[in-house]
């Protein structure tokens, strides 16, 4: 059971929507997402709970935190009953944008528990309704994965749905999935970057080149090169939100054991953690989204729960240090 703050200051700006608070705390929601998309829907990951049941409250509390209460997307019993995977995956995903939007409007960063990366057309959907003037909002997508998820069911070899989400949220697959998600115009290739990818499927690596698809290298986020900040300056100067989501596949196997689809080369949950707390300090960056992560007996150390407590936490102290100097980094 989580212990959640109150934030009780008044802020001292608005931008955006987004409040920067004169005590430095930074309102933060959590959101979980329990539902995947490669069994029943009406069943539900562990990973999210397991994530929430530890002391992450704690920790994004001395970060600078301010803690609304947990919400958890939920089907409904009529949802539930629905015919169709993909369409119960949509409607859960559903929820969790209303979540994330009413989370941006309020002022308050989301960070998603999520079960799998299908759910980050969800988290993209509520950000694109969360515009008070500008409706659809422009986001970008900044994906952090193992593996590129840019599959379509024409080019996977896996035929897994967890593979496809990056390039469903692009408008190439599954357009019932991403509008009953929510996510009613696809997020333009422009607005997509990669991150720390190393394993993609032949015919998936042709669909990246043939979209343009930016990278940027797992080296490139351990020294929080040139390239990783001359991409958040190209992202916050064509959007207005931006979404940052990490597969904790994409961490070093030593910290993510007992994950089935670890790739060697990672960078480290700390290294990773530094390159998070740059990002989020630039002023368009507004939710996280951390997906995948092994639970119980998968994770018996807790290691992979420790890391992914770091990921949140580094990505708080941004936005704290955002607010410390006026608004953050600017385009």
């Amino acid at each position: 059971m989580l212990v959640l703050g109150a934030c009780t200051s008044a802020p001292a700006a608005v931008d955006g929507g987004r409040y920067i608070e004169s005590s430095g705390e930074v309102r933060v929601a959590l959101v979980q997402m329990p539902f995947h998309g490669e069994r029943n829907i009406a069943e539900q990951s562990g990973g999210p709970a397991y994530l929430a049941g530890g002391d992450l409250d704690v920790r994004l509390v001395a970060a600078g935190a301010a803690l609304r209460p947990m919400e958890t997307a939920k089907l409904t019993e009529e949802e539930q009953a629905l015919y169709g995977e993909q369409r119960r995956m949509g409607l859960a995903n559903w929820h969790l944008a209303e979540l994330v939007e009413r989370n941006e409007r309020s002022g308050a960063l989301s960070i998603g528990l999520l079960a799998s990366c299908t759910s980050l057309l969800g988290m993209l959907a509520g950000l694109q309704r969360s515009g008070w003037e500008r409706q659809p909002v422009r986001v970008g997508l900044v994906f952090i994965d193992a593996h590129g998820d840019f599959n379509t069911p024409e080019t996977s070899l896996s035929g897994m749905l967890g593979g496809m989400p990056v390039a469903v949220a692009a408008g190439l697959a599954l357009q019932n999935l991403r509008t009953t998600s929510g996510l009613m115009t696809p997020i333009a290739a422009p607005n997509i970057v990669l991150g720390a990818v190393r394993d993609l499927d032949s015919l998936e690596a042709e669909l990246l080149e043939q979209h343009l698809i930016r990278r940027i290298s797992v080296d490139d986020l351990r020294a929080r090169s040139g390239a990783l900040h001359r991409m958040m300056r190209d992202l916050s100067a064509q959007t207005d939100l931006i979404y940052v989501h990490i597969d904790m596949d994409v961490l070093d196997p030593g910290e993510v054991p007992g994950h089935p689809l670890t790739v060697p080369g990672g960078p480290t949950s700390a290294e990773l953690g530094d390159a998070l707390r740059e990002m989020f300090q630039y002023d368009r960056v507004a939710a996280l989204g951390i997906a995948s992560t092994p639970y119980d007996e998968r994770d018996p150390d807790g290691v992979s729960r420790k890391a992914a407590y770091a990921l949140a936490t580094a990505a708080v102290e941004g936005v704290r240090l955002r607010a410390q100097s006026d608004g953050g980094l600017q385009p």
